[in-house]
Parts: structure tokens; sequence; C-alpha cells
């Protein structure tokens, strides 16, 4: 009786009427409900529309957003987007003007600037007369770093001496000195005058060939260095350095010099 009955029910529906009409099944969701047609062609359309780069593009983002935290845990908090205090040079319009335009021409006294207490300024150091960017080692010469003292500054003769708070300064005069032995009268005594004085000359040479070898291996370093950059040339005063008493030699530099040895006793 029930089976009658579901059987009439069936023939009495339109929607299965239209369906044997046209021999199609109708549509239906993902329970077995039959979906009208507007709703079924919506899906339909929604399913074509489907575009496999929207998974593409949401797994991207995870992976950047992944990586910034990352970054900024292993960082310690400074990151490209979280607290840089110190600014890749290709963020720096200083930057760019160094390399692409002329070289600059400073004095001295705006040297100084590029120190690294201004965290928008580059931080600058000379030697030789050459201007250097090292902003990307500011941990070295920014402050607190090691290497401060040569920051804002031409400090050639503290890196042959090794006196680097007392010899902040381009004048290498008398930094020989440190290459040279020292007189001793008790020692001197074994030889002539003559042989003396021609001993002395040929001392003051190897002690001036030393001081150049010291200073060229630094500013070789700087000049090939892919990590510092070039930015231009220190302005210095006319008759620099005579306008300036000759400095003595540091403290640290004279204890490291020897006495004269005998001869037959070297």
């Amino acid at each position: 009786m029930s089976d009658a009955v579901r059987r009439r029910k069936l023939e009495k529906s339109p929607k299965t009427k239209k369906a044997s009409a046209t021999n199609e099944p109708e549509p239906v969701d993902s329970e077995g409900e039959i979906v009208e047609p507007v709703i079924a062609k919506k899906l339909l359309d929604d399913e074509d529309a489907y575009s496999p780069w929207i998974d593409v593009l949401r797994v991207i983002t995870f992976l950047f957003v992944a990586s910034c935290g990352l970054s900024y845990l292993i960082s310690g908090g400074e990151s490209f987007f979280w607290g840089m205090k110190h600014t890749p040079n290709y963020l720096k319009s200083t930057w760019w003007k160094a390399k692409l335009g002329a070289p600059l021409y400073l004095t001295l006294e705006e040297l100084s600037a590029f120190d690294g207490t201004d965290p928008e300024k580059p931080i600058y150091l000379a030697i030789n007369g050459t201007i250097y960017d090292v902003s990307s080692n500011a941990r070295t010469y920014g402050p607190g770093g090691s290497y401060h003292y040569f920051a804002g500054c031409d400090a050639s003769r503290g890196y042959v001496t090794g006196c680097f708070a007392e010899d902040r300064t381009a004048d290498m005069r008398g930094v020989e000195e440190m290459f040279l032995p020292i007189d001793d009268p008790s020692v001197d005594r074994h030889w002539s005058k003559a042989d003396l004085e021609k001993l002395k000359a040929e001392e003051l040479a190897t002690a001036k060939q030393k001081v150049y070898d010291g200073l060229k291996h630094w500013v070789d370093f700087f000049a090939r260095s892919k990590k510092y950059h070039f930015v231009g040339y220190v302005k210095r005063p006319k008759g620099w350095p005579g306008t300036e008493p000759v400095r003595r030699l540091c403290d640290a530099a004279q204890k490291n010099r020897m006495k004269r040895q005998i001869p037959g006793q070297g």
C-alpha cells in the first residue's frame, strides 16, 4: 500500500514529469535534494569561474607573512618591515647620489656629521683623503662599534699606529719613528760616526717604507671592497699638513720600539 502511494506522488510531481519528458536527470545538491535550474546554473558558473591561482596566491601570502615573522624573530625586532635601525644603502637617496652623481668634497668639519650618531645620515670614513660609505657595517663603525673611532674623520694615522682614540688624523708625519730603533749610546759606540749615520739613514728608509705599506694595506682594502662604497674626497686647507704642529708618537706605538742591536748579537 505504501509503495503505491509513493508511486502516485512521484507521478504527480511536476519536477519528475519534467525530468522524464526531457529524459535528463534533475540536478541535485550534496544531500540529494533537487536543485532549481537557476541555482544549478549559478553553481556551474561558480565552478567554471574558479581559478587555481587563488590558492597559489594564498600560499604565497602565507609564506610571505611567515618569512616576515621569522625575520622579525631572528633579527631581534629589526627587519625590512619592522623598526629598521640600519636602512640598506639602496633605500637611501644619499647612496644613489654618491653612485650616480659626482664625487662629494667634504671638509673635516662636514665629514664629522656622518659619524653614525644621526640615524638619518649614512656613515662615512676617510682614509688617505678618500671617503667611503661604511653604513653597511654600522655595528662596527656606528656608535658603540669597535671601529667607531674611524667614523666621521680621516684617521689614517691611527690605522698604522693602532692608537685609535689618539690618532684620529691623516697627518702621517713622524709615524715612521715607531719603526726606528731607540738610540742608546752604550750600543751606538760599536759603530763609527760615519757608519752610524749610514745605518740610521737605512733604518729611516725602511721605517718609511713600513709606514707606506701599512697605510697602503688599508687604502687598498677599502678601494677593493664590494661592501663599502666610494663617496668622494676630503677638502684640505691650503698648506696642510704644515699648518699643524708635528704630533708626538702615541704611547702604545712608542712602547713597542726596540733598541738598536749590537753587530754580531742580532
